[in-house]
C-alpha cells in the first residue's frame, strides 16, 4: 500500500467512491450520481486552486481511498481555512486507511501554510465523527435539519483543527 498524488487517470475509481456515497450514505448530500464531467471539472477545480487530491493504492495500484481539500469559503479573509474530505472504498472500510488519509491531509495542509480545516459531516456519521476527534479535531457547531435526504432531516456537525501555520499571516489577497 502507498500514498500517492491522483491524476485523472484515477478518474472513473473516484467517480465509483463519490457515487456509492451518494446512493447509499449521507456522506454526500446529494441525490444525483456524478458524471464523469463532474468528475472531470472536480479533478480541474483542485488542480486550478492547488489542492491535493490524495490517494491510498494497493500494491496492484487499486484505489482503497481518497481525500483531498478545497476552498471553505470564498471570501478573501478565509483563504487560511479549508474544508476536508475523504472517501474510503466500501470494500475497504474498517482498515485504518481514513486515519492514513486524514493524516496526510493535514500534513499537506500544514506544509501549504493553512491555519484552521473544517469538517462538516453528518451527524449520523459516527465513523467519521470519532476519526476527526481522534486527530484533535473540535466540535464548532451543529447546523440542526440542513440536509434532508432518505425521507429523514439531516443535522451537519462542523469540526475544526487548528493548525500552527502560518507563522506570518497577511492581510489582503
Amino acid at each position: 500500500m502507498k500514498i500517492i498524488s491522483l491524476t485523472r487517470e484515477y478518474a472513473k475509481e473516484v467517480l465509483d467512491i463519490f457515487n456509492d456515497a451518494i446512493l447509499n450514505s449521507t456522506a454526500l448530500y446529494d441525490y444525483k450520481v456524478w458524471t464523469e464531467e463532474i468528475i472531470e471539472s472536480w479533478f480541474e477545480t483542485k488542480k486550478q486552486n492547488n489542492f491535493p487530491i490524495i490517494g491510498l493504492v494497493d500494491d496492484n495500484n487499486n484505489l482503497l481511498g481518497f481525500g483531498s481539500y478545497g476552498t471553505f469559503r470564498i471570501r478573501p479573509a478565509y483563504k487560511y481555512t479549508i474544508e476536508n474530505s475523504l472517501y474510503v472504498h466500501k470494500d475497504h472500510r474498517g482498515k485504518g486507511y481514513g486515519k492514513i488519509l486524514l493524516n496526510e491531509i493535514i500534513k499537506n495542509a500544514t506544509s501549504q501554510n493553512y491555519h484552521c480545516i473544517i469538517g462538516v459531516i453528518d451527524s449520523a456519521n459516527k465513523v467519521s465523527v470519532d476519526l476527526h476527534k481522534s486527530f484533535g479535531f473540535e466540535l464548532s457547531g451543529t447546523f440542526k435539519q440542513v440536509g434532508y435526504k432518505f425521507g429523514k432531516w439531516l443535522d451537519a456537525d462542523f469540526y475544526q483543527l487548528i493548525l500552527p501555520t502560518p507563522l506570518e499571516p497577511k492581510d489582503g489577497i
